[in-house]
């Protein structure tokens, strides 16, 4: 486990440099080192930065001798910051939840309350058809010529229970459903007659990539998935009209991904492979990193990052959190001061690797 978290680490804080001010980062696991990769995650991005822990129920059921049956795994889901993007999706209700809630043979329907709570003065404050809403402490959730509207259209319920106060009638054929919530049982895992089966073996469905695509991002948005596998994010992503890149350390990776890309397309054809990585262009031109020594010995307030000491002006370098020989850049999230003695000692490793050898 202690092995695990570090190559998370090393790889969560390269995820955290590049991804943008609206981004967000899914890390999909299982309950063993769910609660140690949270912490881990919280130290990178943030505590504040959760947005969720989400559980999928990634199988039938199982049989525990001594424990409850093992059927879910956790998503961690984080965000860059408080700009990230949210879309809001919804669910499908589940059978049980319809014929316990729902009435009506023809078109089914359910009751919702017509009042909000409050005292409110205005339109939403007068009394209709007899019913003084005020004297409940409560105000309508529409106005009386919108309630006459509704009535007309047979949208309200009149209980027959006499003094029963109106209702709203919602149609289930109007309704988008649950608004998403933190457990997905609606979303089965792949089994052997599924047609996106490919057989590797940690293959997951599309429709949970497609989910996590949709809430977080917009056509034409990159969608990284740095251990891209069987290419499902992948796939998920090119059909939303996301754009992609995928990281493995498999070299069938790339053929991988564009046969299964191309099958997908069908006419279109496949992927074409990139030799060179995408590059930032929400940056702008960036000045020379030692143009930053100045603020960044105020900011760290003369303190090495390394050895945590006070040093004088003169004995700080300036040092690439990850190294430019590494693909990092001048931008001054990835700078940092260190004395001269844990300058040399870090050499071209990025933080966490030195870290992880001192």
């Amino acid at each position: 486990m202690q092995s695990y978290l570090i190559f998370m680490a090393v790889r969560l804080i390269e995820i955290r440099r590049i991804l943008k001010p609206t981004g967000s980062i899914y890390l999909h696991c299982d309950p063993a080192a769910s609660h140690y990769l949270k912490v881990l995650m919280d130290g990178v991005l943030g505590q504040e930065n959760c947005r969720g822990e989400i559980v999928w129920k990634r199988t039938s059921a199982h049989s525990g001798a001594r424990r409850p049956g093992p059927v879910h795994d956790v998503i961690l889901f984080y965000s860059a910051g408080s700009k990230y993007k949210w879309t809001r999706l919804f669910q499908q209700y589940d059978d049980s939840y319809i014929r316990q809630r729902f009435k009506g043979r023809d078109r089914k329907w359910k009751d919702a309350d017509l009042t909000g709570s409050g005292v409110r003065y205005g339109e939403t404050g007068k009394t209709w058809r007899g019913f003084d809403v005020t004297a409940k402490g409560r105000h309508w959730a529409y106005t009386p010529d919108q309630l006459d509207r509704m009535d007309a259209e047979g949208r309200i319920y009149w209980p027959a229970k006499k003094g029963g106060w109106p209702r709203e009638r919602r149609f289930l054929d109007e309704l988008k459903g649950i608004p998403l919530q933190d457990v997905w049982t609606d979303i089965p895992p792949i089994n052997s007659q599924a047609r996106e089966r490919t057989g590797y073996p940690t293959q997951k469905p599309l429709a949970l990539l497609d989910r996590i695509i949709r809430a977080s991002s917009d056509e034409g948005d990159m969608v990284l998935d740095p251990f891209c596998g069987c290419a499902t994010t992948l796939v998920a992503a090119d059909r939303l009209r996301r754009k992609w890149a995928g990281i493995d350390l498999s070299a069938l990776a790339v053929k991988l991904v564009d046969n299964r890309i191309a099958e997908d397309r069908g006419l279109w054809g496949g992927a074409t492979a990139l030799t060179e990585p995408p590059k930032r262009t929400d940056l702008g031109t960036l000045p020379n990193y030692r143009t930053h020594r100045h603020r960044l010995y105020g900011e760290q307030e003369g303190v090495c990052v390394g050895c945590e000491t006070h040093f004088p002006f003169r004995v700080m370098d300036v040092d690439h959190i990850l190294p430019r020989s590494r693909g990092g850049t001048d931008h001054p999230d990835n700078l940092q001061l260190l004395c001269s003695g844990c300058n040399r000692s870090k050499g071209g490793r990025t933080m966490a690797e030195w870290r992880a050898s001192q």
